[in-house]
């Protein structure tokens, strides 16, 4: 894990935006890596072409993560620091000079790029997530 962020601005967000951006993380990763995609359970993700793309190109895995357990997701930490540091307070006249923002903090990011590393031992990780599914459970 190298930290680079593979990063992209799109006008929506159906299936086709996911496969699109699926193919370029596939057509950017070592052949010899396999890739480990974590994503929300967002109904594009789980598209039935998306199924079927995912069978095409074996090496790439989803894992969805809990309803409400977004700080499982590195990504979101990712965003939170894009919001952070690039867009608030910012003063944007188009959508394309927000874009800009982003993708300049993405290329930013990644000279040198920086992994995030979670610092809670798996066992506190775990005993969070039991006891989020247990109170959902009861809910």
């Amino acid at each position: 894990m190298t930290g680079k962020v593979i990063g992209e601005c799109t006008q929506r967000h159906r299936h086709q935006e996911f496969l699109g951006f699926l193919t370029i993380v596939e057509k950017q990763t070592p052949k010899d890596k396999a890739l480990h995609v974590i994503v929300d359970n967002y109904s594009a993700h789980k598209h039935e072409k998306v199924k079927k793309w995912l069978k095409r190109n074996t090496r790439v895995t989803l894992h969805f993560i809990p309803t409400r357990s977004s700080w499982l997701n590195l990504m979101e930490r990712f965003f939170g620091l894009i919001t952070e540091k690039q867009i608030r307070r910012g003063v944007f006249c188009s959508v394309s000079g927000l874009e800009e923002k982003i993708m300049h903090f993405i290329e930013s990011h990644n000279e040198p790029p920086k992994p995030f590393v979670l610092t809670k031992p798996v066992d506190e990780i775990m005993a969070k997530i039991n006891r989020a599914r247990l109170a959902l459970s009861n809910v």
